[in-house]
């Protein structure tokens, strides 16, 4: 390990969600306000609660894998595999660094579902038999992360983050701290995730976290007095996150910097959040105190915001507490009113929404924002993004489990 902090950048940049089929097309989705929420049609929803979802259209997996390697993974699988070979091809790292130094960290939140739920039902209708031999490696949530180690030759750590709905900012944390401290020089990083089944929908449902809405513009309604819980959405984001001077050497486009970090547990209950809201607040005073925040940064916090009644009150007091006085003046909005909530890859595409945010002085909108929630009384950028020079942007991720995450950003200064 080195003494020596190391400075992390990010120089790749990949996404599957259902607003766009790569970084340009959902990052223009955003900032137009389109959202991709629809009925479900990978099942009848007759008997069901929930009736949208987010989905992906279009995705077809051979562009990134060939037939059989296709076949013989999950969908979560295969968005991460799409998300990672469009970050490394972004990023133009592969054959550019010691492959004992190039590591993966990548998750999801529940993996192979779609995989288990099918093999079960083989194993009912047909007996243990005709359970698929690779029943196992399609379903454990590590896959992802082996299989694109070994696509690009990663042969540093390959370790899945498992925090439900902070997997992909607790994943892309950890990354930054294994180059920080100098354990790697480059790490492909995110998460994935493809749980619109049955299964799923149903337990969400029966828990009362999913939105009950049939009309699309009123289904994923983060801050809104009407909001009722969130829209599932699907997909992946990877970041290719490398240290400043081996970017720096081999002339590599840095998008923003990583400079920011806090990771906390509610330690309170399996799915309500602490009604103090303490656990999220220290998550994001941790990542501002790395980030070196000072009361003059232009603040953009791309919120968890998933749009049920609890979670956007108490990071609204999350926010107040980190950010003090300056909680007025912060821009704020959250992306999931667009996307629907991909759990495991949610942390991921919003800190590439974050990082986009800086690069091009655009805040992105909280759209479908019509009846303000008084409790939820901070700057959303309702209906139309904003033209704003953000000096540091926070993306915050709160999972079942207590977990909080906060990912700090700031443009790149040599």
């Amino acid at each position: 390990m080195d003494q020596q902090l190391h400075r992390v950048v990010v120089t790749g940049m990949g996404a599957i969600t259902p607003i766009g089929l790569n970084v340009s097309s959902a990052w223009t989705a955003m900032k137009a306000g389109r959202h991709g929420i629809g009925p479900i049609t990978r099942f009848d929803t007759q008997e069901y609660k929930a009736k949208v979802a987010a989905q992906v259209e279009g995705f077809d997996p051979r562009q990134y894998m060939d037939r059989q390697e296709a076949q013989r993974s999950d969908l979560f699988a295969q968005y991460a595999m799409a998300a990672a070979s469009q970050a490394v091809a972004d990023s133009g790292i592969e054959g550019r660094v010691n492959p004992e130094r190039f590591a993966v960290y990548f998750g999801t939140g529940i993996g192979g579902i779609l995989t288990h739920t099918r093999e079960h039902n083989q194993f009912i209708s047909r007996g243990p038999k005709r359970v698929s031999p690779f029943f196992i490696p399609m379903m454990i949530p590590n896959m992802a992360a082996g299989m694109i180690a070994i696509r690009h030759n990663c042969q540093g750590p390959a370790i899945p983050a498992v925090t439900a709905c902070a997997t992909g900012s607790n994943a892309i944390g950890e990354a930054l701290r294994l180059i920080r401290h100098g354990y790697a020089d480059a790490v492909i990083t995110g998460g994935a995730e493809a749980a619109i089944c049955e299964m799923a929908v149903a337990g969400f449902s029966n828990m009362q976290a999913l939105s009950c809405a049939e009309d699309p513009e009123a289904a994923s309604l983060p801050f809104d007095k009407r909001r009722a819980g969130f829209v599932m959405g699907e997909g992946a984001a990877a970041l290719v996150l490398e240290e400043y001077e081996h970017a720096v050497s081999r002339g590599a486009t840095i998008y923003g910097e990583v400079c920011g970090y806090g990771s906390t547990c509610d330690a309170y209950h399996i799915t309500a959040p602490r009604p103090d809201a303490q656990g999220g607040a220290r998550a994001m005073e941790q990542a501002m105190r790395e980030a070196g925040y000072t009361p003059e940064d232009v603040v953009y916090v791309n919120a968890h915001g998933t749009g049920t009644p609890m979670n956007d009150r108490l990071e609204t007091q999350a926010i107040k507490q980190a950010l003090g006085e300056a909680a007025s003046r912060a821009y704020i909005s959250s992306t999931k009113s667009m996307t629907g909530h991909m759990l495991g890859a949610a942390g991921a595409i919003e800190a590439i929404a974050s990082l986009k945010a800086l690069e091009e002085g655009i805040i992105p909108p909280t759209i479908h924002l019509c009846e303000p929630d008084p409790d939820c009384d901070l700057n959303y950028v309702p209906h139309q993004a904003v033209r704003a020079q953000a000096t540091l942007a926070l993306s915050n991720s709160l999972g079942f489990g207590g977990h909080n995450a906060c990912l700090a950003f700031r443009k790149v200064k040599a």
